[in-house]
């Protein structure tokens, strides 16, 4: 696939590197040429230096015969006059634009054939700020990822010592849970991918995923960890963008949200935006500002401001002094392995959020969400299968009759309004969305033929 990506920032090189690395054909387009010179020297990729919007440079990038454009520059208006260039010269057939500033998401008839042809909106700010509110929902969670419209959710958690199904088999989940069906997806140990079977053994600091119903996650969460209590108090660091958007989110939720914004113009209004939350003027690495507020009854502290640094030393600070549980979002990826798992318990990356938002619009077959976990090295995806038993690799056949790609699990099945667990006897028909978890994402390709039809399907 020919992919133009406009924007070498921090979201367009990391999408650059997923793309390059799946064998597409790349170009990355910016103004500033030492980030291009950068992914050239590291990827396989074409760079061109220049304006993202204009039509020369558009056409230097090989707009012509480009299959996709990803619009990803810091402007919002650069982006989305890109698509509607590339749509009204080059007729390119698929135009994705980043888009923040909620003023123009929430009107709808911006966007669409007769306005702006913009196929795909992405809005990192929302995207994290839906992890965030689902990671609170389920406190014991490391990563929760939802599939066929939030009916099923992959759920990352860590084994705790003492945990009902800790050092128990697989094959007992069944007896522990009666009337609740899950999958286990993966499993990591000290880093490593395991492959689940029946007589697997779940060790005490495992990685585990697991694939239910969204119903029934809560009740596996305490299978394999101590009971967490519901979330009620909630400090965040940081009223930006993502702060004001988790603050009235969890207004709604009846969760007491305290913000402590640096900037007093910003903390005046938030005030005056937000209804219940206390807006605090501070620093949030200020060690008697947080004992002043009762840090130690803090059920979660969010360190969401844009200075990585910032965070990181915010939300160590916060765990130290009694918060529950401490998130952070790193903008940089090579942070988030040194503070992950340490006294910061998770942390968030906007890139990752981003891309995999746009991976399920490069995906070949029908592949309708995809998720990229582990910084990258994994993924999830939900799948549509199609035709019948004489051109499909999957339709008509159990589940062990597929040859599945190596490090790849079918955890569940949606049709219809039905989820299904996937067991070794399940069979695929046609139109089922199929949810996978691939160890190794370098098998993505082969997963993606599974589910190509042959040439006599119509």
């Amino acid at each position: 696939m020919k992919i133009i990506i406009l924007g070498a920032g921090q979201v367009g090189s990391t999408l650059a590197e997923n793309l390059a690395s799946e064998r597409n054909d790349v170009t990355v387009v910016d103004l500033n040429g030492a980030p291009l010179a950068s992914l050239a020297e590291r990827l396989d990729i074409r760079t061109v230096l220049g304006h993202a919007s204009y039509p020369s440079t558009l056409r230097q990038a090989g707009a012509d015969d480009a299959d996709m454009i990803i619009a990803v520059t810091g402007s919002d208006e650069t982006n989305m006059l890109a698509c509607q260039i590339a749509n009204v010269l080059f007729n390119t057939p698929t135009k994705i634009a980043r888009v923040r500033a909620a003023d123009y998401l929430k009107e709808d008839k911006l966007f669409g054939d007769d306005a702006l042809p913009v196929d795909l909106r992405i809005s990192p700010e929302q995207l994290v700020t839906d992890l965030i509110q689902r990671l609170i929902e389920y406190p014991g969670a490391l990563q929760v990822v939802d599939f066929a419209d939030a009916r099923v959710r992959l759920v990352g958690v860590k084994a705790y010592y003492g945990g009902p199904l800790v050092s128990r088999q697989l094959k007992e989940l069944p007896q522990h849970l009666p009337g609740i069906d899950a999958r286990v997806a993966a499993i990591y140990r000290r880093g490593r991918p395991i492959i689940p079977e029946g007589n697997t053994i779940i060790e005490a600091e495992d990685e585990v995923f697991f694939v239910a119903a969204r119903d029934h996650i809560p009740k596996i969460i305490a299978e394999l960890r101590r009971l967490d209590k519901p979330v009620k108090r909630v400090m965040l660091a940081g009223g930006g963008k993502i702060g004001l958007r988790l603050a009235r989110a969890l207004e709604s939720s009846k969760i007491q949200v305290k913000i402590i914004e640096k900037f007093k113009e910003r903390a005046e209004f938030l005030s005056e935006q937000l209804q219940h939350s206390i807006v605090l003027t501070g620093d949030a690495a200020n060690e008697a500002l947080l004992r002043e507020e009762n840090i130690e009854d803090v059920d979660v502290f969010c360190a969401i401001t844009n200075d990585d640094e910032a965070n990181i030393l915010s939300a160590m600070l916060a765990k130290r002094m009694g918060a529950r549980k401490a998130l952070c979002l790193i903008n940089r990826l090579s942070y988030v392995d040194l503070v992950e798992g340490g006294s910061i318990d998770i942390a968030i990356s906007p890139q990752q959020s981003t891309v995999s938002a746009l991976l399920s619009r490069v995906r070949r077959g029908d592949v309708v969400k995809v998720h990229s976990l582990r910084r990258g090295a994994a993924e999830a995806i939900e799948a549509i299968a199609h035709g019948d038993r004489h051109n499909s690799k999957v339709v008509g056949r159990r589940l062990e009759e597929i040859k599945l790609p190596p490090g790849t699990t079918i955890g569940a099945i949606v049709r219809g309004d039905e989820v299904i667990i996937a067991h070794h006897d399940t069979v695929i028909e046609a139109e089922d969305h199929v949810i996978m978890f691939i160890v190794d994402k370098k098998c993505v390709k082969d997963v993606e033929k599974l589910f190509q039809v042959g040439l006599n399907f119509f």
